[in-house]
C-alpha cells in the first residue's frame, strides 16, 4: 500500500530511528516498502542498515529534491509517504493513514497529508527553531513534516523538481487546498 522514501544524509543514528517508528505500519501490511536514498559520500553506514532493515538503498549524487524524486520514481505502491531521516510517527499514525486512503478513494479527490509537527520536548530550542516555527504559522507546513500522497496525484502535480531550489515546499504549496493535515504528530530526534 506505502511505499516510505527516506532521503538520508549518511548518519545511521536518524535512520534507524525512523526505521523503528515504521516497523509496526509494516507488522499491519500498511508498509510495503521503504526506500532509504543516500546522498552522502560514503554510503556504507546506511547501506548496511537498509541490508540489515530489509529496506531498498539508492546511492545518490544530486539535490535533496533529486533524491526525493529518484525515490518516488522507484518506489512500485501506490501511495507514497516521505518521512525525513530523524523523523518519529506518532503510534496512532498507522489507523489515520488508513483511514486517510479510505476515504480519498470513497471521495474520488485527489488529496495529500502533512504531519503536524511536534518539537521534541528534550531538544535543545534555538533561533533557527523559533524561525521555523514562526514560518510553520505564516506559510503552513513546511518539507520536514512528512508527505503522504497517492502516486497519481504526486505525478499529477509535478513531483518534486529536481533542479528547483526548495522543491518541497514548492511542492506543498503547490497541493494547497488537496493538502490536508493529519492528527498524528512528526517528531524530530
Amino acid at each position: 500500500m506505502l511505499s516510505v522514501i527516506i532521503p538520508t544524509a549518511g548518519v545511521e543514528q536518524t535512520a534507524v530511528a525512523t526505521l523503528s517508528a515504521l516497523v509496526p505500519g509494516a507488522a499491519a501490511g500498511v508498509v510495503t516498502e521503504v526506500l532509504l536514498v543516500d546522498r552522502s559520500p560514503d554510503s556504507s553506514v546506511i547501506e548496511r542498515v537498509a541490508d540489515v532493515a530489509g529496506c531498498h538503498f539508492m546511492k545518490f549524487e544530486g539535490s535533496h529534491a533529486a533524491a526525493l524524486a529518484a525515490g518516488a520514481a522507484t518506489a512500485r505502491a501506490p501511495w507514497l509517504m516521505f518521512l525525513p531521516a530523524g523523523a518519529m510517527l506518532d503510534p496512532g499514525w498507522i489507523d489515520e493513514t488508513m483511514q486517510f486512503v479510505q476515504s480519498v478513494a470513497a471521495a474520488g479527490r485527489p488529496r495529500a497529508g502533512v504531519f503536524r509537527y511536534a518539537r521534541s520536548p528534550y531538544a535543545d530550542v534555538r533561533l533557527r527553531d523559533r524561525l521555523r516555527a514562526v514560518a510553520r504559522v505564516l506559510v503552513g507546513p513546511l518539507g520536514d513534516q512528512g508527505l503522504l500522497i497517492a502516486r497519481d496525484h504526486y505525478r499529477q502535480v509535478g513531483g518534486y523538481k529536481p533542479e528547483q531550489k526548495r522543491a518541497e515546499a514548492r511542492l506543498l504549496r503547490q497541493l494547497g487546498r488537496s493538502r490536508t493535515m493529519l492528527r498524528s504528530r512528526i517528531v524530530m530526534v
